[in-house]
């Protein structure tokens, strides 16, 4: 049952192969969206990242410090490097990152003293092209390949024209080639990798060297002429002839220098120039973001959703490479050994799994099918189902997701891999604690499995969200169980899933912490974040229920005391309790600021809430609330997210939102409904269909569904399955500024839930 794929269409070769040139949407795209972000504050958390959907790397202007996980920040005035990076949140900072500054003027090689001003009027931050001219009239711009990029610099006349390369921290070596026009080295900065792991580059120049050498960007020593070296920050510098232009391709690879040139030569070889390079670039971007072609929008917003969409194809990145047999190969972060077939990681499955995956069911099933095997391969190779990759594992947050990506593949028809080795895989993550983070395997399982939740103590901070989400997880098995006929699987896990059920406080109605004996922890505020709750409080964590959601109305009493204490949510005050945490955290503030009550979007446990008013009789109360937030909350600029953009989660959120859809219970083929953004979405999908979402009288005043038709015969359902999207088709919607309090009030109009309504 088990198929690998072992060769892939290049993404260049792909866009031209598969699909017809699209309109020039690169446009509409800031990839400094969100960017205008703090330690204490989040509109994003993101960098204006240069590079091809999910590439090995991407390369952006630096205005942090080395080592700085805030490495580009909108009210910083100054760029200080131009580095290939592969960070994909700033909490975990970067790694395998080198740059290089352009100098004008007298050489100087300090980060800080090289540091040049710059205006954001001055940038050009798209996804295929970054270019800005920074006040000492220096121009960079770079466009990317999958494991490189192409830049060019344009240095002002009658001036110095220098170029620095940076060796950011810990070790690195470089090599200069002056006949070849060329360096060579390696970086090996990265806190979750084998030892002996290495980021070897070449970087190739069309113009000659007046002059070289290497310096240590400790005590930022010189050593002229100099050819080689190898240290701790090491770096090389070039001189040009003055009132050059100069363009430099970069090529890397985790395998060997021998591959780096490799994929300099089949990547990069082909293009004459910087332009060719940027067309190609051009291209393979335009055709992805036109696979979700959306009409009668406003400028404002085509400008956000294609930064969205943008950000939602970033993640995860490519661990893998291209051989001269043309077939993918990987070095794995893993164990340390070189592997055939594919890998992929720099993503964090707690935020993504409720999102940014499901979508790539719909855009991206053969990646996907890729990506799943990938996994258990991962387990293989170190012991333990990924979690947050970076690139190792880093058992990173909480629940073992990668069942979630496991089983909403499965049964979405992408069956690339054995569901008995994934089932038992999974089977040891439930049963034992990993070395790493609370993600990795699981801490109170022993508990969990006896008593049916995790007791709160002092060491296990977050024992509630852990009951909840490992609940979830267990549907997963359960469901991959029951798809595949494994019984065995099935009736372990199947015992499981119901056990957010013991955190449930009828007097409440909020999901509580218990003690080991089975009392409620007293005293009880639900306002008071962090303690049995991850980066939240009871308002947040209450609903995550994925599997179940007509088994919490029903612990609830019934529709309406579950639809009302959704209605609390948005009508408690905003107000700000610390509890655990002791100390107020960015996600706290990020939700006070949109003063919409209890309700934050800007963190991920509170993402399906407003579709859950879909199960419970008022779906349009979610189509008001949904495109509220959209609204409110998202934008194409700096402050363009309402929180932690988490590896393209927020942005996914948003797209399938737009589309008028979301991914509730991943791990089923339903999407609930919500309120489409657009008039008109065209979703063009892998094999060549199209599924069209037409609006009908959409506005921003045009909120509520009034009546909808799938393929032409009337649509009463609050869901859609996802054989119906991938089979290509239309589904109408008519909207309208008033609710329609009738529709999708049947049973069978209601999304999936394990349990039935038995309290209505």
């Amino acid at each position: 049952m088990k198929i690998r794929l072992l060769t892939c269409v290049p993404a260049l070769l792909w866009a031209s192969a598969l699909f017809a040139q699209n309109d020039n949407l690169v446009k509409y795209v800031n990839t400094r969206q969100g960017t205008n972000t703090k330690y204490e504050f989040s509109y994003g958390n993101t960098y204006p990242a240069t590079a091809l959907p999910f590439g090995m790397n991407t390369w952006t202007a630096q205005t942090g410090k080395n080592g700085d996980g805030w490495k580009y920040q909108y009210f910083e005035n100054t760029i200080r490097g131009f580095q290939q990076s592969h960070q994909c949140s700033s909490w975990v900072n970067d790694y395998a990152v080198f740059s290089l500054m352009p100098v004008t003027g007298n050489l100087v090689v300090n980060e800080d003293k090289r540091a040049a001003g710059f205006k954001h009027e001055n940038e050009t931050a798209q996804p295929s092209y970054y270019k800005v001219k920074l006040d000492n009239n220096i121009t960079t711009e770079m466009t990317p390949t999958e494991r490189g990029a192409h830049l060019r610099f344009s240095f002002p006349k009658g001036q110095g024209a220098y170029l620095v390369l940076d060796g950011y921290t810990k070790m690195s070596m470089v090599k200069i080639i002056p006949a070849e026009r060329k360096i060579i080295g390696w970086v090996n900065n990265c806190r979750w990798a084998p030892q002996g792991f290495k980021n070897y580059f070449v970087i190739t120049f069309d113009k000659p060297f007046a002059a070289y050498g290497t310096w240590e960007n400790k005590k930022d020593q010189l050593s002229p002429k100099n050819l080689t070296a190898e240290g701790d920050g090491v770096g090389a510098y070039l001189k040009f002839k003055d009132g050059e232009t100069v363009q430099a391709k970069v090529a890397s690879s985790y395998i060997s220098p021998e591959q780096a040139e490799l994929t300099m030569q089949t990547e990069l070889g082909k293009y004459k120039n910087f332009d060719d390079t940027r067309k190609a670039a051009d291209a393979v971007w335009n055709t992805l973001l036109g696979r979700m072609k959306i009409e009668g929008a406003t400028e404002d917003d085509k400008a956000t959703f294609y930064s969205c969409l943008y950000h939602a194809n970033l993640f995860s990145h490519q661990f893998f490479e291209y051989g001269k047999d043309g077939k993918p190969y990987y070095y794995s972060p893993y164990d340390g050994k070189t592997h055939e077939g594919f890998m992929y990681t720099d993503n964090g499955f707690w935020d993504t799994f409720r999102a940014q995956f499901p979508l790539n069911t719909i855009i991206h099933p053969k990646m996907q099918g890729q990506y799943v095997q990938a996994l258990l391969d991962a387990q293989q190779q170190c012991g333990w189902l990924p979690a947050w990759s970076f690139p190792a594992e880093t058992g990173g947050m909480l629940g073992n997701h990668s069942i979630s990506l496991l089983t909403d593949a499965w049964v979405k028809g992408i069956r690339t891999f054995d569901p008995k080795q994934a089932l038992a895989a999974y089977y040891h993550e439930a049963t034992n604690k990993g070395p790493w983070g609370s993600a990795n395997g699981r801490p109170g399982w022993k508990e969990y499995f006896a008593d049916g939740y995790v007791p709160y103590t002092p060491q296990t901070l977050g024992s509630t969200a852990w009951t909840l989400e490992f609940a979830y997880d267990d549907f997963c098995g359960y469901q991959l169980a029951k798809q595949t006929g494994n019984a065995y699987y099935e009736n372990v896990f199947g015992r499981q899933m119901y056990n957010y059920k013991n955190l449930f406080d009828p007097k409440t109605r909020f999901m509580r912490a218990k003690d080991a004996k089975g009392n409620w922890i007293e005293p009880f505020d639900p306002m008071d974040w962090g303690g049995p709750y991850t980066e939240g409080n009871a308002w947040h964590w209450t609903w995550s229920v994925f599997q179940d959601v007509q088994g919490l109305i029903n612990l609830m009493g019934g529709d309406k005391n579950f639809t009302d204490k959704i209605d609390s949510v948005f009508t408690e005050p905003g107000t700000i309790k610390v509890g655990g945490y002791g100390q107020v955290i960015h996600e706290m503030t990020e939700m006070a600021a949109f003063k919409m009550g209890q309700y934050a979007q800007g963190n991920e446990p509170i993402h399906h809430l407003l579709y859950l008013y879909n199960y419970a009789g008022q779906p349009w109360k979610a189509q008001q609330h949904l495109r509220e937030v959209m609204d409110k909350m998202y934008n194409a600029g700096e402050n363009g997210y309402p929180g932690d953009e988490d590896e393209g989660q927020m942005s996914s959120w948003y797209v399938l939102s737009a589309a008028g859809i979301y991914s509730v219970c991943p791990g089923t083929d339903e999407y609930v409904i919500g309120s489409p953004a657009f008039k008109k979405m065209t979703i063009t999908l892998e094999d060549g269909k199209k599924f069209i979402i037409e609006a009908n009288n959409n506005s921003k005043q045009n909120v509520y569904i009034q009546s909808a038709t799938l393929n032409g015969k009337p649509y009463t359902h609050n869901f859609i399955k996802h054989s119906d999207i991938m089979a290509g088709g239309i589904l109408r919607f008519e909207m309208g500024d008033k609710p329609n309090t009738t529709r999708g009030l049947a049973a069978e109009d209601k999304p999936f839930s394990l349990s039935k309504n038995i309290s209505n």
